[in-house]
């Protein structure tokens, strides 16, 4: 094998410059300020409208404040499986960036997307199929822990 920490000979050493400066020139430059702003305000939007539900579900729905913040996320996440079904939120996604994909939101699109991708396929073998790619994972982990938790308090109660 060869030595990780040997320093390369000259000719290696002009090569690894030389690439590194055509990475620098070709790569393109990031708009950290701009990426930012536009996260935080596609963040917020769907946080706001999150919370707009939230009002909803307390003020004009009568419901408890557990209930309407279940309703709130189900909205979220409805809203969500509907845009990216029709190819919507794929674009508020490129706009956004993480601020897309933090909220709840980033759940659905990654439950709806593969789904997407197979619905030629048929609705069962292709659609229901992929539609649990990524939430199969989740929900085996997050009821394992579950289980795993209630165990736990049941037997050292505090």
């Amino acid at each position: 094998m060869f030595d990780k920490k040997a320093k390369p000979g000259p000719a290696r050493q002009r090569q690894l410059d030389r690439y590194s400066r055509l990475v620098d020139r070709l790569s393109p430059k990031s708009k950290l300020g701009q990426g930012l702003l536009r996260a935080f305000i596609t963040g917020g939007t769907i946080c706001a409208l999150g919370q707009v539900f939230l009002d909803m579900g307390l003020r004009y729905l009568d419901m408890t404040v557990t209930t309407a913040t279940t309703f709130s996320s189900m909205m979220i996440v409805f809203i969500t499986a509907v845009l990216t079904g029709v190819g919507v939120f794929d674009k508020i996604g490129q706009y956004g960036g993480a601020g897309a994909f933090v909220p709840i939101s980033g759940f659905a699109n990654a439950m709806v997307s593969p789904a997407m991708e197979f619905r030629r396929e048929g609705l069962v073998l292709g659609l229901g199929a992929k539609l649990f790619t990524i939430a199969g994972p989740v929900l085996v982990w997050g009821i394992s822990i579950s289980v795993i938790v209630g165990i736990v308090y049941a037997l050292f109660p505090w």
